[in-house]
């Protein structure tokens, strides 16, 4: 019922949807300023539920429970092929990917791009937000990845859109990363009082699954 309702009438007029993102905000609705759009998304959303969607070079946001569509971001020049959502401090911001090889930051408030990550040869398949922190300059910042056709995952300071921190190449045989996921996985041995670890695990297109750690 609820599957039906999401994807019957929430949707890019005349074009296929290739990726999409749901994430839950809490919405308080004795708050005075619910009105005020530099509030946190749950606000802006009306009933505390959106939909972030990707196709026909867009990424559009709509409130799940009333359809009504709340922004649309423009920027990338060929099609969406991945959105994510960000969390915790990177509440309010969107990466997507795309076939026109750049990996983008939105930031949802303002509607606006906040930084372009050039760097892939061929069309980027996915993004995640990593669960890694750098020290540089300006003070702490998070750090983003993307998989592309190139076969290449590569990582990217947000506050800045120039190289890329690092890259890992997939094995000759991979054709290109399709998908990833950090997940945590129980340690060995306790190293520092840490028990879990972050590890990264993505899928290629030749069907091959890998977990780095």
């Amino acid at each position: 019922m609820t599957k039906q309702f999401v994807y019957g009438m929430l949707k890019h007029q005349n074009h296929y949807t290739f990726s999409m993102d749901i994430n839950m905000f809490n919405n308080n609705n004795d708050n005075k300023n619910n009105n005020n759009k530099m509030n946190n998304i749950g606000v802006i959303g009306g009933n505390g539920y959106t939909i972030c969607s990707g196709l026909d070079k867009t990424i559009r946001i709509w409130d799940i429970e009333t359809t009504k569509q709340f922004n649309v971001f423009k920027g990338h020049t060929y099609f969406v092929r991945s959105v994510k959502y960000g969390s915790n401090e990177l509440l309010n911001t969107i990466l997507s990917g795309s076939r026109d090889k750049s990996v983008r930051m939105w930031d949802i408030r303002s509607g606006e791009q906040i930084q372009v990550f050039n760097g892939h040869t061929s069309w980027v398949w996915c993004v995640e937000y990593s669960p890694f922190v750098i020290k540089n300059n300006i003070g702490n910042s998070n750090v983003i990845c993307s998989g592309s056709e190139d076969n290449t995952i590569r990582f990217w300071d947000i506050r800045s859109n120039k190289n890329e921190l690092f890259m890992i190449k997939g094995d000759e045989k991979d054709d290109g990363i399709s998908c990833l996921k950090f997940i945590g996985l129980k340690k060995k041995e306790r190293t520092n009082n840490v028990k879990y670890a972050s590890s990264l695990c993505y899928g290629s297109w030749k069907s091959s699954i890998h977990i780095w750690g």
